[in-house]
């Protein structure tokens, strides 16, 4: 089969309006999830620190502290 000119158009860019809703519904989904992640990120800076964790920092910090006089 060979290709006419005719079939090988390239698609058509979609007209001014449509690019500009396109580009809206963009912006739309981004900020949405941008909320979201914020939302998440929140959450998470809110929760305890385990006990477990800030037993490690302080002998972490005493051992700094240590190093620091000699």
């Amino acid at each position: 089969m060979i290709d006419s000119p005719d079939s090988r158009k390239t698609p058509a860019l979609p007209e001014s309006g449509a690019r500009e809703t396109s580009l809206e519904e963009a912006r739309l989904r981004q900020q949405a999830i941008g909320v979201k992640l914020r939302h998440l990120f929140d959450e998470v800076v809110n929760e305890p620190v385990p006990d477990a964790f800030l037993e490690i920092l302080r002998r972490a910090d005493q051992r700094k502290s240590g190093e620091d006089r000699t």
